[in-house]
């Protein structure tokens, strides 16, 4: 989902700082302060899952986790991507600086939509939990596929089928996103309900 330095147009660039500035204006603008540890912690999971590769192909592709920060997050997931891309770049040289703004929206701007799409049903319980966990893993996936497909078609017709691969190999990527997304949110909803802002079960004494 990176991409490099030198590649897209300065109308695409600029479009996406805009509106990764937008997202993020109202990431943190509606962000409630006891919530900032969560934001954090997300976005240091976001920024280790990008040390987690699989090999697809003669490439590899890695976990990204989008999903689950949309879930847990909502709009604070655009900070949150934003920090965890400008780290990935600083330190392991992924993606450009001026590729920042795009980058983020198109991985944030899917987390986000998925957050107000499946949220409720996560919130929910039971069977419903689990597969809008999945889909909320997978879906985002998807999603910044096509908007990374459409950045670089944006730029240049040539990259059409340079997109049709970067998405192609991504196809995996959003069954394995989907699966930890259901352990992911299973696991918070048993261990840590508050996370997701769901009621916490009462302890019985013995």
């Amino acid at each position: 989902m990176h991409i490099s330095e030198g590649v897209l147009s300065g109308p695409v660039l600029a479009a996406g700082w805009v509106l990764a500035a937008g997202g993020t204006w109202l990431g943190v603008k509606r962000l409630d302060h006891e919530r900032i540890m969560t934001v954090a912690m997300l976005a240091a999971a976001f920024f280790v899952a990008s040390l987690i590769h699989f090999p697809v192909g003669p490439t590899s592709v890695h976990l990204v986790l989008s999903g689950l920060l949309g879930i847990v997050l909502g709009w604070a997931a655009f900070p949150a991507i934003l920090v965890g891309l400008l780290l990935q770049a600083v330190f392991f040289q992924f993606g450009g600086f001026t590729t920042l703004g795009i980058t983020t929206f198109n991985l944030a701007a899917p987390a986000v939509l998925c957050h107000f799409v499946f949220r409720g049903m996560v919130l929910g319980g039971g069977k419903p939990r689990a597969v809008a966990a999945f889909l909320a893993g997978a879906v985002p996936i998807a999603l910044s596929g096509l908007l990374v497909a459409a950045s670089l078609a944006l730029t240049d017709e040539g990259f059409l089928a340079t997109a049709g691969t970067l998405f192609a190999v991504h196809l995996p990527v959003m069954g394995i996103e989907g699966v930890v997304t259901v352990f992911a949110v299973s696991f918070l909803a048993k261990v840590q309900p508050e996370i997701l802002n769901l009621p916490q079960q009462p302890t019985v004494g013995v």
